[in-house]
């Protein structure tokens, strides 16, 4: 080897030295980065000419793209089982427990207390005021938890426009990310750092959307939601979506009153089973506003339905004609069946008998429709209003199982199912979070370890002086010959 060829190897081995030590340091300075991707610098012997040395040959990030898909996914999955789990321990909260004195089961038992002890003194004034004061508190527990349902909705709307523009600016930037590093890649210059910084976008982009990861030509990726739709490639795709500023019971996508979604204006599903942007935090938004509080608003408006039926029957009350409103109404009318979606929100004590209306209390117990107090000691339509609360009867709505239920039966059957839901709903949540704590382990056992990297940096280090040794070497035998 001449010495020209020794000098031009040392001056390689610096130089990949210098370098190496730049990546470690940046890797130790980076251990707690998140989305950070250790770096690998990728060397290969050069033997151009007879001469030896090293070359460069890149500098590659360290991840493993089948954890790293992985765990996106189960980061989607984490998020949508969460939000599920905080909607029905809302809905539980609304509807009540049955050791909560505010819950609609304890209104009903509030109110049938409240019959039975008006029944035994039928002509004491506060008894009589008492029972119209409880049947108001149910009613209006009924309404309550009609319009915290809505509200439900409606806050889930508005979080959906939020998160489709999240998901359109993140679509953009991966698209001018990807320019970017392909240029960086034709000019040879590293571009590591604009892979971790995509990387952020696009495992963003999953926890709204979960998304495959598709490899393209120079360095560029595409993306696919699970459910099928292209959301990049090449370009990005554009969500469209359009809120409403309040969502009632009466308001549905097939109704044209709800907005659906639009991927660069052609329509997409959005249903939790065959949605193209199913399983993350957008479908899990639809799934309330279209499903889940839409199955809780009708088993309410069934409750709501059954109630009103109840005491709006002539052999329950006689001075109603059949037809009428009877002691609880919809907004003040008698149920109509062709009308009972968002009944529960339209819940009322009929306005005769309830002293804050300008009714009289002692209505309650002689007639909807007496036009004079009766007997105060009668007690029989007292009796009556508190038969037909316990009266068995198989709900006319609603999706309860065959049978005959009581009023209360009837709310402990709801709060049941929901206590049920809620429990799935944690138990997916906790599986979900087991899934998303062992794949994060999994990836971060393949991120810095500050430990390799010190030993690495002083391998590094000896090769550093090795080479420099070298370099010393051929100065030494220049300057002799030199001197010859």
């Amino acid at each position: 080897m001449t010495i020209s060829g020794a000098l031009s190897n040392a001056m390689t081995g610096l130089r990949a030295a210098g370098r190496g030590a730049e990546i470690v340091s940046s890797n130790i300075s980076n251990a707690l980065t998140p989305g950070y991707g250790r770096r690998v610098l990728e060397l290969s012997a050069a033997g151009v000419g007879g001469a030896g040395g090293v070359r460069i040959d890149g500098v590659n990030r360290a991840v493993d793209e089948g954890i790293a898909s992985d765990k996106r996914l189960a980061d989607a999955e984490q998020g949508h089982a969460q939000t599920a789990a905080n909607f029905y321990a809302k809905l539980e909260t609304l509807m009540g427990t049955p050791d909560d004195p505010n819950s609609v089961s304890a209104r009903v038992a509030q109110f049938e207390t409240a019959l039975i002890t008006a029944a035994s003194r039928p002509e004491a004034p506060e008894r009589l005021s008492q029972a119209v004061t409880d049947a108001r508190s149910l009613a209006s527990s009924i309404a309550q938890t009609s319009d915290g349902l809505q509200d439900a909705r409606s806050l889930a709307d508005r979080t959906i426009a939020e998160q489709v523009t999240t998901l359109n600016t993140a679509l953009q930037q991966v698209q001018t990310l990807n320019a970017q590093i392909t240029a960086a890649q034709v000019q040879s210059v590293d571009a590591t750092s604009l892979q971790d910084h995509r990387q952020q976008l696009v495992d963003e982009i999953s926890a709204l959307v979960p998304v495959r990861v598709v490899p393209r030509d120079h360095g560029q990726i595409a993306l696919y939601s699970t459910g099928g739709a292209i959301l990049l490639d090449g370009s990005a795709g554009e969500v469209g979506f359009e809120p409403v500023n309040m969502v009632t019971p009466y308001m549905s996508v097939e109704a044209g009153t709800l907005s659906g979604l639009t991927l660069n204006g052609n329509p997409l599903r959005t249903g939790s089973e065959d949605g193209a942007l199913r399983g993350g935090a957008i479908g899990a938004q639809f799934a309330i506003r279209d499903e889940m509080a839409v199955t809780a608003q009708v088993e309410l408006d069934a409750l709501a339905r059954d109630l009103i039926t109840r005491f709006q029957d002539p052999s329950v009350d006689p001075t109603l004609a059949a037809g009428d409103a009877g002691l609880f109404t919809d907004e003040g009318g008698a149920f109509n069946p062709a009308d009972e979606l968002g009944l529960a929100a339209r819940i009322s004590v009929h306005a005769t008998v309830d002293p804050t209306q300008g009714g009289e209390a002692w209505r309650i117990r002689d007639g909807i429709s007496a036009i004079a107090p009766g007997d105060a000691g009668n007690a029989s339509l007292l009796q009556s209003l508190a038969s037909a609360l316990n009266q068995g009867q198989p709900p006319a709505s609603g999706s309860f199982s065959g049978g005959s239920y009581a009023l209360i039966e009837l709310v402990s059957t709801i709060t049941a199912d929901i206590g049920a839901a809620r429990g799935n709903a944690d138990q997916v949540l906790s599986f979900a979070k087991t899934r998303l704590n062992e794949l994060t382990q999994r990836q971060l056992a393949d991120g810095v370890d500050s430990d390799d990297e010190i030993q690495r940096l002083m391998i590094i280090e000896q090769t550093y002086a090795a080479n420099a040794r070298v370099i010393e070497a051929v100065d030494e035998m220049m300057q002799t010959i030199m001197r010859l």
